[in-house]
């Protein structure tokens, strides 16, 4: 009897925990939903009626943000890949293969991932000032799908990129020090070289901490807002991630709170999208 009136107070826990979270999601949906005066007429919390729903904000945020989602899938695809490569190389080099000063090496990188955002906004302005990457780059924008403002995301791979790989350098090593140590020594005694074992063994082992850092480098690049508006110059206009479209939403005098809330929706798709294609391999990782 005890046991049964534990489990039916631990599902009241739970269901009260899961309304608490999911409120506000419910809340937004409904407000995405309603027309300007169906907002002002009902509780947030409330679905809209027939003659107050509509589908406007939906469609109006959409076309906004288009160029948004294809600028920041632009930059925040190559940015999580190359993050994660070159962390889980550089994890692997420390790890699993032996050379001089590797602790002064891991040091570095773990230091890496307390500089804060704030510390490294000038620097970067500053570097982005000097290297004119769009007169660099200047004969590729003459080519078939190039454009001029692929510079500035070409600048927030970089960025992204430098930034992201302390991060997953420390999750790759935690990882590859579970890695069996006899299986790679056999490697070695066939006489696989260092990138031979890496790319036919260690490789096809990281599938589940490559899901894990994909996600949290996708996840972070896509949502990220400061390094946009610093390293970008004047919002960078056509070069512009969806983060930076959807805070041009709230501009003007009256906020369309239903265009806001469909803005954040469409602007959450692709991470949502990230999430279900990754979602095993993720937990897997996790676990491990």
């Amino acid at each position: 009897m005890k046991s049964k009136k534990g489990r039916v107070a631990l599902y009241c826990v739970l269901f009260a925990l899961v309304a608490f979270y999911l409120a506000p999601l419910e809340s937004a949906i409904m407000t995405a939903f309603k027309t300007s005066s169906a907002f002002n007429e009902t509780l947030p919390f409330a679905p809209p009626g027939l003659d107050g729903f509509t589908l406007d904000a939906w469609r109006v945020a959409t076309t906004k943000l288009s160029h948004g989602i294809l600028n920041s899938l632009l930059l925040a695809i190559p940015a999580t890949i190359l993050s994660a490569t070159l962390g889980s190389l550089a994890a692997y080099g420390v790890t699993n293969v032996e050379w001089k000063y590797q602790m002064p090496i891991i040091a570095l990188f773990v230091a890496g991932i307390f500089i804060p955002y704030q510390a490294v906004l000038v620097p970067l302005s500053r570097l982005f000032a000097i290297v004119d990457t769009q007169s660099l780059l200047a004969p590729l924008w003459g080519l078939p799908l190039m454009r001029a403002h692929y510079a500035n995301i070409i600048n927030l791979i970089i960025a992204h990129t430098a930034y992201g790989i302390p991060i997953t350098f420390l999750l790759f090593r935690s990882y590859y020090r579970n890695l069996s140590e006899e299986m790679l020594e056999a490697a070695r005694l066939d006489g696989a070289s260092v990138f031979s074992i890496y790319r036919n063994i260690v490789l096809p082992l990281s599938k589940p901490m490559f899901a894990v850092t994909l996600i949290y480098q996708f996840t972070q690049v896509w949502n990220d807002l400061l390094f946009a508006l610093v390293i970008l110059p004047g919002g960078a206009g056509a070069g512009e991630p969806v983060t930076v479209a959807l805070t041009n939403l709230s501009g003007g005098i009256i906020q369309s709170f239903g265009l806001q809330m469909a803005g954040a929706f469409v602007a959450a798709v692709p991470t949502l999208i990230v999430y279900i294609a990754f979602g095993e391999q993720f937990a897997k990782g996790v676990a491990n």
